[in-house]
């Protein structure tokens, strides 16, 4: 209860500045969220999605392949069915191997969607903390110069001290969310580290089949 009362009153003694601080702790905070749900998701579903189609690619039930692609939405399936599509009009692995990498591009937007926007928020509380100090002590210099000689000094340490508060909050807001940035950077990195690793996998397989098939009509 001590804690909460102090914090209300650090948020209180810090000035109007405080509250756009905090708008902006909370969209990110908010943006936080979204993003590790929904790349928790995504890895788990690439995961699931690769377990289903890796045997079906074994045994080279490419039809089994491309009905999973349409009932899942999960990145690896959509490109492990381009690579499939690909190979049906061309076999040659270059080709197949493009098709792959252009459903890499296509799902990697979606993976770094709005985690770049953390750092800018980060950047945003930090420069609302020393704008709210700068404009704080403008404010209490130009109280000081026409109050009590006697009052200045103690009317001056008090104006700075509140004035003060805004730079350490932007920093309590900014901190965390640089850290959270870097969590996800990691997180997306992973996955897309995993899904260009399954395709490699699945392109190998896909390969091997091919020269299987071709060494098989010349003979």
């Amino acid at each position: 209860m001590d804690f909460i009362n102090t914090l209300l009153r650090f948020f209180q003694n810090g000035g109007s500045f405080m509250y756009p601080i905090a708008i902006v702790l909370f969209i990110g905070l908010a943006v936080v969220v979204e993003r590790w749900i929904f790349l928790s998701l995504a890895k788990s579903a690439n995961r699931k999605a690769f377990d289903k189609i890796l045997p079906l690619l074994k045994k080279q039930d490419y039809k089994g392949i491309m009905s999973q692609a349409k009932t899942n939405d999960a990145p690896i399936a959509r490109i492990i069915a381009s690579g499939v599509a690909r190979m049906a009009h061309s076999p040659r692995r270059d080709d197949i191997e493009l098709a792959m990498e252009e459903g890499i591009l296509e799902a990697v937007p979606r993976l770094e969607k709005r985690t770049a926007y953390l750092a800018t928020l980060a950047n945003i509380a930090t420069l609302l903390g020393l704008l709210g100090t700068i404009i704080g002590l403008i404010a209490a210099f130009t109280a000081v110069a026409n109050a009590d000689p006697t009052e200045k000094a103690t009317l001056l340490s008090q104006s700075i001290s509140v004035a003060m508060n805004t730079t350490a909050f932007g920093l309590i807001s900014a901190i965390p969310l640089l850290l959270f940035h870097a969590m996800l950077q990691t997180k997306t990195t992973e996955i897309i580290d995993s899904l260009e690793m399954a395709g490699v996998k699945c392109l190998n397989l896909m390969s091997q089949a091919t020269f299987a098939k071709s060494r098989s009509q010349d003979s």
